[in-house]
């Protein structure tokens, strides 16, 4: 038998360390728990602090919310407030041209007796001696 030439290659040497726990396991654990309740049976309360702070921030979510929804409904009602004061604005300075017209005076004035002078105005002029 011929022997034939060979290389073997030799693989690198790979150390494998342990990596350090980042906290996937614990948080998959702890949302299992929250989720099916166990947290609340058991007798360490070591996750009462964080669920006190979720639920802080929850209600201050929805008092947020509810107090952007009043705001809303307040500028809604103002404005609509807002529109029928200047329609009223506007119809009432219209009523008041219309009332300051000449002959609209004059027609009020002849009801009372007042009669409009269609004679030109006379100046009177005194001479001081």
């Amino acid at each position: 038998m011929a022997k034939s030439n060979t290389i073997k290659i030799q693989e690198p040497v790979v150390e494998v360390t342990p990596r350090p726990s980042t906290g996937k396991r614990r948080f998959g654990k702890t949302t299992k728990d929250i989720l099916g309740g166990d947290f609340l049976s058991a007798s360490d309360f070591s996750m009462m602090p964080f669920l006190l702070f979720v639920a802080f921030l929850a209600f201050i979510y929805i008092a947020n919310n509810y107090l952007a929804e009043n705001k809303t409904r307040e500028i809604n009602r103002l404005r609509r407030e807002v529109k029928e004061l200047r329609y009223e604005y506007i119809s009432a300075k219209s009523k008041l041209t219309q009332i300051e017209k000449q002959s609209h005076i004059s027609k009020r004035l002849e009801k009372t007796g007042i009669k409009e002078n269609t004679e030109p105005i006379k100046t009177i002029i005194i001479k001081k001696d």
